[in-house]
């Protein structure tokens, strides 16, 4: 795949990643990507186990802190 593929983007700013790319990346309905931008390009990949058990590591890691008052104390940073 060497061809540049185009989406356009809704309202929503939604965008249909095309069949190709979800077929290299084996993607199918329900799964997670994870969008990086670095130096003004953007790399789109699944979300796979190791980065799955990062976020519940880190949602669990800092449940504590998310809380009304965090969020009132934290709000005018």
């Amino acid at each position: 795949m060497n061809k540049p593929l185009i989406s356009r983007l809704t309202s929503k700013g939604q965008a249909t990643i095309p069949a190709d790319i979800r077929k290299a990346l084996r993607l199918k309905e329900g799964d997670r990507v994870v969008f990086e931008l670095k130096a003004g390009k953007v790399t789109v990949r699944k979300l796979d186990q190791m980065d799955r058990a990062f976020l519940a590591l880190a949602d669990s890691a800092f449940e504590e802190w998310n809380s009304p008052e965090d969020e009132a104390a934290f709000r005018d940073l």
